[in-house]
């Protein structure tokens, strides 16, 4: 029996996510990271020493090993163009953590790269790959809910009551929205995924913490889906943390909620996760508790990312996938600044595209 020797790749940017997925990574014998690169000396030292993962001196040694077929990229969304390209120029395929990028132009721009140099982009929109959200999926799709109306998502924490000068959330430039492109993006993705195309949205938006922070705080966007649903997603950032999801059937009503403190070990969500399903009129008596199977939603968007560096094509976590969460953080934006009218999401993204 021949086994297929798991896709070598690099990570670029070596901070605390890169730590989550470079632990992901060492559970799959799919893919395998042999080099990591922080243009800091010490944090390549340091990298290495931790995660047992080779420094590379420099970015062009890194791109020129042909061994390595694609690039991990957990660096600034800021970032994320420039390393892009650099990437997708070595002819290497390219992983960008969620957002795909800090604006939607560099959204669109990266995702045009997988045409240009003929690679492709994956986005870790990880939370759809969650066990709980899987089964959602599966369940609207063989018709246990019924037609879906309505769907419901939270993401919140307390990150608001801890941000300081000295933090990069605190400014309306690299945090617009506070948890709206922080958290709420999150759920933007999963209710796509849940639901389909998001048509338009509506938005507000509030400042509640003490601390004085640039960024609004409070969040809530109502989402109108191609095919007549509508939903909303909500994010307090003065709170204790949420991570839940509720879609609303004919038939029925599913509820998933995880525990927020376990996000960075997802092998063990399973564990303290929640998710029921309630049919018919019945009611909260004859809610069916489902037994949650193990998963790991970071190893799971590694090994897509491994599949995609061998077959040449992305399965879901698509540039594009990426382009419309952060479209529709942009709509919320423009819904706020014109006192919650709504935006369309293909106008904003045919808006932004006639810019570049």
């Amino acid at each position: 029996m021949t086994t297929t020797p798991p896709v070598k790749v690099g990570i670029v940017g070596l901070g605390r996510w890169a730590k989550v997925l470079t632990r992901a990574a060492a559970k799959s014998d799919k893919i395998r990271i042999v080099a990591g690169y922080s243009r800091s000396a010490d944090k390549r030292a340091a990298f290495a020493k931790e995660m047992g993962v080779p420094a590379a001196p420099d970015m062009q040694t890194l791109l020129a090993d042909p061994a390595i077929k694609g690039v991990i990229l957990t660096v600034p969304n800021e970032q994320h163009l420039l390393m892009a390209e650099q990437v997708a120029q070595a002819g290497k395929h390219v992983y960008t953590e969620k957002p795909i990028a800090h604006t939607l132009e560099d959204g669109l721009r990266i995702a045009a790269l997988e045409k240009q140099y003929g690679v492709t982009v994956t986005v870790g929109h990880s939370a759809r790959l969650m066990a709980g959200v899987r089964i959602m999926r599966e369940m609207i799709d063989r018709g246990e809910l019924g037609r879906v109306a309505f769907m419901e998502a939270n993401f919140s924490n307390e990150r608001a009551l801890e941000l300081t000068r000295e933090t990069w959330r605190w400014y309306k430039d690299r945090a617009p929205g506070g948890p709206l492109s922080q958290l709420a993006i999150h759920q933007f993705d999963v209710l796509h995924y849940l639901g389909g195309e998001i048509s338009a949205v509506t938005s507000m938006a509030s400042k509640l913490s003490p601390v004085g922070a640039e960024v609004d705080d409070q969040s809530m966007t109502l989402m109108k889906f191609a095919d007549g649903k509508i939903g909303y997603v909500g994010s307090c950032w003065t709170s204790p943390g949420i991570f839940a999801v509720r879609v609303f059937g004919s038939k029925g009503l599913m509820h998933y909620e995880i525990d927020f403190g376990m996000w960075d070990t997802p092998d063990k969500l399973h564990i303290t996760s929640t998710l029921y399903i309630q049919r018919g009129k019945d009611g909260y008596a004859k809610r069916e508790e489902i037994k949650l199977p193990p998963s790991d939603m970071f190893c799971a968007e590694l090994e897509m990312f491994a599949e995609s560096c061998v077959t040449g094509e992305v399965r879901e976590l698509t540039a594009y996938n990426g382009n419309v969460a952060v479209a529709v953080v942009n709509a919320a934006l423009a819904s706020l600044g014109r006192n919650g009218q709504y935006v369309k999401i293909a106008d904003v993204i045919a808006e932004t595209q006639s810019r570049i």
